[in-house]
């Protein structure tokens, strides 16, 4: 009755590859047994017993040009484990509970030292990475998120995503604003909400799954989960040759452009220590509510949406209320720019129905793209009023432009202001979608916005520096 527990078996495989339009690779992935001291990379397949201190995973996607991205997402996977190492390996109370605190506080660790390593080195300024880390303990996964890289767990024939995307996309979905598709196959997809180095306080998502005997867990960043499907995931992972899933996955991502790195970490759970599966069991995004108040997991703020439009006979709706602003958190836009994007500019300006940028001493209509045509159509208005956030967002960047040439500001304080830019026009362009086609004079001024958008994201790296 008290004897040994009964045996886990897990097997594992990893790959990562630098895509067809990288010139080099800023991806990382961790496999570590932690009772065994132990994080030598599988090489192809390999089988773990699972000891009394669990497994580690972890995938990190780097970013911060040069090779500030790849620096910063080896450093992330180094320090989990090495913290990990020190702070759950000395644990005399082995539990899920101990287990899911010392994988968040080695997640944030892991972020304070990215970021004051980039303080001290200037070369390396808006380094980021995210992190998607899965701890097995028994038969538990306890998982800590930050960025949109992705884990997912394969049951029943299907993959269910266990982590949620902290991205703008995300929250637009999460609100009723964006279906998934549309999310999907928006340009500004890439923008995520926080990242490992950026900023000096993170909130990490921790949540938990019970596992079950044949389930697969994939965990991946976006050059994967971006190209292929999760119905595609779950149908090479199920093939039961893991190594050569993970071949075709990422030659699947690269036939399909491979405009990113793409790596992939599969992990199959087997052995009389798991029960056998249930499909009618739960599986998804499940907060793990940690006993300690003080190191409660807390969620990025989600955006609950917009308000319906206000006629102009009506009368003017009261200012937001200053006195407890959002906490805003770090954005970084893969692709184009590491930039700090407001919770409290997200949540006013989605459908902006109510939103206009603008100095308090000048008039919402102080706008340098013509005028659109009077109109009693409020979705019209609210497009008119969000043409005029995107005019005032990049005036105020060409502000930060000429502080950062006179040396006044650095990049990742131009970054902020790159941030406005994208989250303004993100919104018009969700609300134009509604009420096409536009008349001429309309017509002209999304052209306007559009070439001057352009420009910013051609001109500009994702650090918020100047392109060379």
């Amino acid at each position: 009755m008290f004897g040994r527990p009964k045996p886990i078996k897990i097997r594992v495989v990893g790959r990562t590859d630098q895509g067809k339009t990288r010139d080099h690779n800023e991806d990382n992935f961790l496999v570590a047994d932690l009772t065994r001291k132990d994080n030598t990379p599988p090489s192809g397949e390999r089988e773990y017993d699972l000891g009394e201190r669990g497994l580690l995973f972890a995938v990190c996607d780097g970013m911060g040009g040069a090779a500030a991205g790849e620096l910063a997402s080896e450093m992330a996977t180094n320090i989990i484990y090495e913290k990990l190492l020190g702070s759950w390996l000395g644990e005399e109370e082995v539990t899920g509970q101990r287990f899911a605190y010392r994988l968040k506080e080695a997640v944030e660790a892991a972020n304070i030292e990215i970021h004051n390593y980039a303080k001290s080195h200037p070369e390396n300024r808006g380094m980021g990475t995210t992190a998607t880390t899965a701890g097995v303990l028994g038969d538990h996964l306890y998982l800590a998120q930050v960025g949109d890289s992705r884990a997912y767990l394969v049951r029943g024939g299907e993959a269910h995503q266990l982590t949620k995307d902290q991205s703008l996309m995300q929250r637009l979905v999460e609100a009723g604003e964006l279906t998934e598709e549309e999310a999907a196959h928006s340009e500004r997809r890439n923008i995520i909400l926080q990242a490992l180095g950026p900023d000096p306080k993170i909130k990490v998502d921790l949540t938990h799954q019970e596992i079950r005997r044949g389930d697969l867990l994939v965990l991946c960043s976006d050059g994967l989960s971006g190209q292929v499907k999760k119905e595609e995931i779950a149908r090479e992972a199920l093939t039961g040759d893991l190594r050569g899933a993970t071949e075709r996955l990422v030659a699947m991502a690269n036939e399909r452009g491979g405009p990113d790195n793409i790596t992939v970490v599969i992990a199959r759970f087997d052995g009389d220590g798991v029960r056998a599966g249930a499909n009618a069991d739960e599986v998804g995004h499940q907060v793990f509510p940690l006993i300690d108040t003080e190191a409660s997991t807390d969620p990025v703020p989600v955006y609950r949406g917009s308000k319906p439009p206000v006629p102009k006979q009506a009368k003017p709706a009261k200012p937001a209320d200053q006195s407890a602003p959002a906490t805003p958190v770090r954005g970084v836009s893969r692709g184009t720019r590491v930039a700090l994007i407001g919770v409290v500019l997200v949540v006013a300006g989605a459908l902006g129905w109510q939103f206009v940028r603008g100095r308090p001493s000048e008039p919402a209509a102080a706008a340098t793209t013509p005028a659109a045509t009077v109109t009693a159509d409020p979705a019209l208005q609210a497009l008119d009023r969000l043409s005029d956030s995107v005019t005032m967002s990049l005036r105020g960047f060409g502000n930060s432009e000429q502080q950062f040439a006179a040396h006044q500001i650095d990049c990742p304080a131009l970054a902020e202001g790159l941030a406005q830019v994208e989250a303004a026009w993100v919104s018009y362009s969700i609300v134009k979608r509604r009420v096409t086609p536009l008349d001429a004079t309309r017509q002209s001024r999304d052209q306007t916005l559009d070439a001057s958008v352009d420009s910013v994201d051609r001109n500009f790296d994702r650090t918020g520096c100047p392109r060379p």
